[in-house]
């Protein structure tokens, strides 16, 4: 009876802290349809400010006066910056973009955490509402927290309730969710809505974090999973049902609960940290997937680098021969750091093929890789090449059997997936495997008398590893093969019409980038002649995940260079902080920076500066032929797709662009008639004959 009592008490008090925190989620999903990935480390930050603003330690406010600020103005104000500065401008982002954003906030929202609050020198942690006072149901101590956090949660409960369907914002908000377009049209303002959305949606996170807090001393990784653990919840209401959300909630608080009891008796692979990742993966299987996750929003047309086979094999030489002459110039931290980038690199390789070409969106390359080095660890722990051809086929399947059970899932729902599975891995698998938690060493291949022993030669060595698969890859994209995934990528449906098998596809396309990251990852512990679970976490490690996939995307996901540029850009960050310190702040937060940014360039650093480059290009090329006027330069910009593009975008000067009337500019009657004249509108008019056109 008290074990049981026991479960139904902490279970619920979880599962409070878990339905506040997914409702926040739901509420801003459902009003602006972006999967708010930062909700977690939103509730991080706002118990950080709590503490600042409570704790004797810090500025010691009153606790009334502290909740006020934090959660009255400060997580509104957040939530406001964030839609007004950030998700505003992702309405017509493409769906890798949507997603990688709010994964840049909660990267950089983390690393701001960790500038103003440094973990090795703030020691926080906040103590309990009425701390040490408590009640008795039979033999078991309810506190007081526990009953505040209860109650909080019926009441969140009970005031959404109202505020959706007794107030007219509420009716509002509900109208939004089910048709934006139409609701704009009956008078709201979607906008608005999606504003009070996040500014309501920030504060039931800080709400959560206030209440999670107390559990734990202060943490900016741990505390931002605790929240993460609401996407469970979040997910049985299809991020659309609060009542439904709320049951979630309570179903995986008291499994949490259940678990943490039962623990002895249960397979290692079964623990409460596990638990949340394997109902998340679960309901995503069994929950069907909306229509406008299935097929709605943008699709991704963003122009990136596409190089011939002759290009990519002359980088791949210069790539190989810098790789050569880099001992020479180079040594510490340094050089350490570039071997770094170039294992790394060829983890995020693995992303190009699945997501850049075939449009399959991934958070577990590292997953991935972290199986590659664990399976070579088992298998050849003395260092034999012989253990690739174990870590092949067995990254090969683990790849497919993640693709199996997700065929039908796509956009948020794909990344959800991959990304229990990468914390599955992390929280299950790796932790149960004594020898890889205890980071063993991982000595570099030797065959016979030839030894990579050296940290030169192993370093050529991955390069050329690197840029096989970069050619190889290359050679995919202008292969029958790669035309099929890409135009999976384009339309699922329209290349099932024409006959490909779309699941086959999906399922080799996940094989190949999953052998890809392993052999990475096999590659990286040996240059580093360690490895553990932390070198292939989400959020953790010296280069975590999570700051790695922002920086592909950042340089191009579907470029083989732009991949290479981020990978080494996330080693050398540190590197120019601890030789420039001023700069020190800006490079910790520097890649989630970088990831916000992609709301002005989705294209990545890679594809704007090569359109910059055929720009200049161009415009000096119709200079000196005489097409472009001294006076016209700026009508060129950077953005167009070809010299022959700029060419035909390139307006008379008595011609008015139509994109310009709506905004304010003037146009004289003899511009509008030139435009009328390029466009062909004249044809027809009282005044022409049409006889002549």
């Amino acid at each position: 009876m008290d074990s049981l009592l026991t479960i139904v008490v902490f279970g619920l008090t979880a599962a409070a802290i878990y339905a506040v925190a997914a409702s926040g989620l739901v509420l801003t999903y459902t009003t602006s349809g972006i999967f708010n990935f930062a909700h977690g480390a939103i509730a991080m930050f706002c118990a950080y400010v709590y503490w600042q603003l409570s704790s004797p330690d810090a500025w010691g406010l009153p606790v009334p006066v502290a909740l006020v600020l934090t959660l009255v103005v400060f997580a509104p104000l957040m939530g406001l910056i964030i839609d007004r500065v950030l998700m505003r401008g992702l309405a017509e982002a493409p769906p890798t973009i949507r997603l990688v954003v709010p994964i840049g906030l909660l990267v950089a929202l983390i690393q701001l955490a960790s500038i103003i609050w440094p973990p090795n020198e703030v020691v926080a942690s906040l103590p309990e509402f009425f701390r040490g006072r408590s009640i008795h149901v039979a033999d078991i101590a309810v506190t007081y927290h526990q009953i505040i956090t209860i109650a909080v949660a019926l009441v969140v409960a009970v005031v959404l309730r109202v505020v959706l369907y007794g107030t007219r914002i509420g009716v509002a908000m509900r109208g939004v969710v089910d048709d934006r377009d139409l609701a704009a049209l009956n008078g709201s303002n979607p906008q608005r809505i999606s504003t009070i959305a996040w500014a309501l949606g920030c504060l039931l996170a800080g709400v959560a974090g206030i209440l999670v807090a107390p559990i734990l001393r202060l943490d900016q990784i741990q505390l931002t999973f605790l929240v993460i653990n609401a996407y469970a919840a979040a997910m049985v209401g299809r991020l659309k049902s609060l009542p439904l959300t709320a049951l979630g909630a309570l179903i995986l608080g008291l499994a949490r609960e259940t678990v943490r009891l039962y623990d002895s008796n249960l397979p290692d692979w079964i623990n409460v940290d596990s638990i949340p990742v394997i109902m998340l993966f679960v309901v995503l299987l069994v929950v069907p997937q909306q229509k406008a996750e299935l097929f709605g929003g943008r699709a991704d047309r963003t122009r990136m680098p596409n190089p011939s086979m002759k290009e990519a094999l002359l980088a791949s030489v210069g790539v190989v021969l810098v790789a050569v002459l880099i001992p020479q110039v180079m040594e510490g931290n340094v050089f350490n750091a570039v071997g770094s980038g170039v294992a790394i690199a060829i983890i995020a390789l693995s992303l190009v093929p699945l997501t850049g070409i075939a449009g399959q969106i991934s958070l577990a390359p590292f997953a991935f890789a972290g199986m590659g080095a664990l399976t070579m660890h088992l298998v050849a722990p003395g260092g034999s090449p012989l253990g690739l051809l174990a870590v092949i086929p067995v990254c090969g399947v683990v790849g497919a059997l993640v693709a199996l059970p997700t065929l039908k899932l796509r956009g948020l729902y794909l990344a959800l997936a991959t990304m229990a599975f990468a914390l599955f891995c992390e929280k299950a698998i790796y932790t149960n495997v004594e020898s890889f938690q205890a980071s063993p060493n991982f000595p570099r291949f030797a065959v016979g008398g030839l030894s990579l022993g050296g940290d030169g030669a192993y370093l050529t060595f991955m390069a050329v590893v690197l840029c096989a698969f970069g050619v190889g890859v290359t050679a995919l994209r202008h292969g029958p093969f790669g035309r099929r995934l890409q135009a999976m990528k384009d339309s699922p449906a329209g290349s099932a019409t024409i006959g490909l098998d779309v699941a086959r596809l999906k399922v080799q396309a996940f094989a190949l980038s999953a052998v890809i990251a392993g052999v990475g990852g096999v590659l990286l512990a040996q240059w580093r002649t360690q490895a553990g679970p932390s070198q292939y976490a989400l959020l953790e490690g010296a280069v975590p995940a999570l700051p790695t996939i922002l920086m592909a995307v950042v340089g191009g996901i579907a470029s083989v260079s732009g991949v290479f540029v981020g990978a080494m850009l996330i080693v050398m960050f540190p590197i120019i902080g601890d030789t420039y310190p001023i700069l020190k702040n800006l490079m910790i937060i520097a890649p989630g920076l970088a990831g916000i940014s992609l709301v002005a360039n989705p294209g990545g650093a890679v594809s704007r500066v090569t359109d910059q480059v055929n720009a200049e290009m161009a415009r000096r090329r119709q200079k000196r032929l005489g097409t472009l006027d001294i006076d016209d330069r700026q009508a060129v910009g950077p953005g167009a797709l070809s010299a022959r593009m700029r060419a035909l975008l390139v307006p008379p000067r008595s011609v008015v662009l139509p994109e310009e009337i709506p905004i304010g500019r003037g146009a004289t009657a003899e511009q509008l008639a030139g435009l009328e004249g390029e466009l062909g509108l004249n044809w027809g008019r009282c005044d022409a004959d049409p006889r002549s056109a």
